[in-house]
């Protein structure tokens, strides 16, 4: 199944719920894999999110993403990050994020240039805790599973913090801060930890890079 082009935006929207390009891919000859489809009157629970779902391929995700949170934030009052409707956490630099809306339905953003294979595990290029933070990022963007990336990183930086290089750390503990806050874990052990580092400006600018709020980090990094 060819994408539809929206001729103004060159908004490229392929029916299918899935979120790996090679899943992409299958969607555009098998046209009746996934749509999106409302669950009212359907005999389906939106509350399950299974209700259908679609990719929608643009050139630059962040003018999306920004759209749509100030949009909620002028609906709402604030961004929805649980619940019903919502949508995910976007990092400068990341390639995709995802809204669902009222009914379930996952509405996935990709950037075209996005990388279409993934090295779960982390890259092979890497070790160490570089390897772990690389995992990381693919569990929490790709995956969209902030728990298994938080499991990631909290063993990985038991394992390999000890010879990881200052902003390695700084790195792995400020996304360990954000999905803390996401997950409503204990955020001090990271952060306390993160406050005992020192780094140069350059490297503040890289832990910062990190996270999707850099705001969260404020209470934890040296002035």
């Amino acid at each position: 199944m060819a994408p539809e082009r929206h001729p103004a935006r060159g908004v490229a929207i392929v029916g299918a719920p899935y979120t790996d390009r090679k899943d992409l891919e299958h969607s555009r000859t098998n046209p009746n894999t996934g749509h999106v489809r409302s669950g009212r009157g359907s005999g389906v629970d939106p509350a399950e999110e299974t209700t259908g779902g679609c990719l929608v391929m643009v050139d630059q995700v962040a003018p999306y993403h920004a759209a749509f949170t100030a949009a909620m934030r002028q609906a709402h009052g604030k961004v929805l990050s649980k619940g019903l409707p919502r949508i995910t956490r976007y990092r400068a630099g990341a390639s995709r994020f995802t809204v669902m809306d009222p009914s379930g339905n996952s509405i996935v953003f990709i950037q075209r240039d996005e990388p279409a294979e993934l090295e779960y595990g982390g890259s092979k290029e890497l070790s160490g805790l570089a390897k772990v933070l690389d995992n990381a990022r693919i569990l929490r963007e790709f995956k969209e599973d902030d728990r298994a990336a938080y499991r990631s990183l909290n063993s990985g930086l038991r394992r390999h913090g000890a010879g990881a290089t200052a902003v390695e750390q700084a790195v792995a503990l400020a996304v360990l801060i954000e999905l803390s806050t996401a997950l409503d874990e204990p955020v001090p052990v990271w952060g306390d930890r993160l406050r005992q580092l020192t780094l140069t400006a350059e490297e503040r600018r890289q832990v910062d890079a990190a996270v999707a709020d850099p705001a969260l980090l404020k209470p934890w990094l040296r002035a």
